[in-house]
């Protein structure tokens, strides 16, 4: 399952937890970030109980913070935390298969 989260709810998130968090920083208007959408729920549905997944519209006001920090500067971009760090990330639109890689890989 999918949370949408703000920039506060995502550092208390990333810190405290002790999955990977799965971060989908995201946008209303950007075409593929809606194409990738189900995608990611459909992810988070099959790792629902080994990891973590939200999503971070990052023209939210309380969002913007986090986009900077995390250097966000094209979207969709899905970040994988780690012990409150980001390890990798998976940038733009991709299948199914491709984003599966990418959580198997940061499990």
């Amino acid at each position: 399952m999918v949370k949408y989260v703000n920039g506060k709810d995502l550092e208390e998130l990333i810190a405290g937890s002790d999955k990977t968090v799965f971060c989908d920083f995201w946008a209303s208007w950007c075409g593929p970030c809606r194409m990738l959408a189900p995608i990611f729920e459909d992810v988070s549905d099959k790792y629902d109980e080994k990891a973590v997944f939200v999503k971070i519209d990052i023209d939210e006001e309380d969002s913007e913070s986090a986009a900077i920090k995390y250097g966000i500067t094209s979207i969709p971009n899905v970040i994988a935390f780690k012990n409150g760090k980001p390890v990798d990330s998976s940038l733009g639109f991709v299948p199914e298969a491709v984003l599966t890689a990418f959580v198997e890989r940061n499990l």
